[in-house]
């Protein structure tokens, strides 16, 4: 196998270790905290940035991750009020993490609220990003998407997916 193959492997290797896939129920304590799962723990040792999402859900990214995607909303055109306002619900809403003993992080009252979690909530992995749901929310988003599965296929089957 000549060098460029050989890098071509090493990177879907890196890849294959740092996707985020899969739906985790968890419970957040009287303090806030829920765990994150153990298969992705590794994954974020470096630092994990939580923020306000889309849907009404939390989005949380490994540190590296969340500094290329800030990199590029301070890049994104000021005079444009729809970049501003996006690049401000991301970014003001952001907030580094760290992991207890126990593998737990402590979501602030500010994230709580924004997602209207209770106690039960779902950790999704989707690829480059986990998502953390109300679990009522997310049962009630899955419900929704489930049934609309074709059209959103046939959709993406148009943009070459």
């Amino acid at each position: 196998m000549g060098e460029c193959g050989e890098l071509n492997s090493l990177v879907s290797l890196l890849n294959y270790f740092i996707m985020f896939i899969g739906e985790y129920s968890h419970n957040l304590d009287t303090k806030g905290r829920m765990a994150i799962p153990a298969k992705f723990r590794n994954m974020l040792k470096k630092g994990a940035v939580v923020t306000k999402g889309l849907d009404n859900c939390l989005f949380l990214y490994p540190k590296e991750k969340w500094e290329e995607m800030a990199q590029k909303f301070a890049n994104l055109p000021i005079g444009q009020a729809k970049a501003r306002a996006f690049a401000r619900h991301l970014l003001a809403g952001a907030i580094e993490i760290d992991f207890d003993n126990q593998g737990r992080i402590n979501l602030p009252e500010y994230l709580r609220k924004f997602a209207g979690f209770k106690k039960g909530v779902i950790v999704a992995g989707l690829y480059d990003r986990l998502e953390i749901w109300d679990e009522g929310a997310w049962d009630k988003y899955k419900k929704g998407t489930e049934k609309d599965s074709s059209e959103i296929a046939e959709a993406l089957g148009e943009l070459g997916i």
